[in-house]
C-alpha cells in the first residue's frame, strides 16, 4: 500500500468526486452502491437517475457537518480513485434475506453494533495499487470511530491465477479483510467467506 492514499468518509468528499470512482458507465454506474440497500421486489424499478439520487442523500457528499454517511472515498496522487461502502449491518435489505451472511450462525439480524463493509469499485487506472486495502483499513476505523462493536466483510476466496469475468470482485478479496485483521468465521459456499473483526 502507498502513503498516497488518503481515505476520507463520503461526506467530506465532493459528489463529482465519487461520482469519478463510479465513472460514466459499467455496473458501478449502473448500480450506483443501490444493491444491497434495495429490496430484490423494488430493484428493476429503480433507474439509474433514482439510485444516484438516493445515494447521495445517504453519503450526504459535499457535507462534512453530516452525522452520517454511507461509505468511503479514497484519493490517490489527489485523485479520487476508490470507494466502498461501510453501514450498520441493518442498512443492507439484502443482507437479511442472503445465504450470506447468516448460513451458519445465529447472529442478531437487527444488531446495530455489526456494521458491513458490502462493496468495493476502483477506479480504471488506479488499480493494484492498494486502494481496496487502505478502504479496508479506513472502514474498520471509520466504524469504530461511530460506535461499532464489529466489522464484517462478504468477500470472495481467490486462488493464484484467478480472473475476475464478470465483476465479482466487487464484495471485496479475503486475502485484503485478512490483512486488515479480520478473520474468517464462516464459509456459506467455496468462494464467499462471512469476516469479522471485533473491535
Amino acid at each position: 500500500m502507498t502513503s498516497d492514499i488518503v481515505v476520507r468518509p463520503a461526506n467530506e468528499a465532493t459528489w463529482d468526486d465519487l461520482q469519478t470512482v463510479l465513472g460514466p458507465r459499467g455496473e458501478a454506474a449502473r448500480c450506483q452502491c443501490r444493491w444491497f440497500q434495495t429490496p430484490s421486489s423494488r430493484w428493476r424499478e429503480t433507474a439509474r437517475t433514482e439510485r444516484a439520487a438516493e445515494l447521495r442523500r445517504d453519503t450526504h457528499c459535499g457535507e462534512p457537518g453530516a452525522a452520517t454517511t454511507s461509505g468511503l472515498v479514497a484519493y490517490l496522487d489527489g485523485e479520487p480513485a476508490g470507494w466502498c461502502a461501510v453501514e450498520p449491518r441493518t442498512a443492507y435489505a439484502r443482507l437479511r434475506t442472503a445465504r450470506v451472511p447468516w448460513s451458519g450462525r445465529g447472529e442478531d439480524k437487527d444488531d446495530d453494533g455489526v456494521w458491513s463493509v458490502v462493496c468495493f469499485v476502483t477506479r480504471a487506472g488506479y488499480r493494484r495499487r492498494g486502494v481496496s486495502a487502505a478502504l479496508t483499513v479506513a472502514a474498520v476505523e471509520h466504524a469504530r470511530s461511530r460506535g461499532a462493536r464489529a466489522v464484517e466483510g462478504y468477500p470472495m476466496v481467490v486462488g493464484p491465477g484467478y480472473t475476475d469475468s464478470w465483476g465479482e470482485l466487487y464484495v471485496g478479496v479475503a486475502s485484503v479483510f485478512e490483512a486488515a485483521g479480520f478473520l474468517e468465521v464462516s464459509r456459506p459456499t467455496a468462494r464467499r467467506a462471512v469476516m469479522r473483526v471485533d473491535l
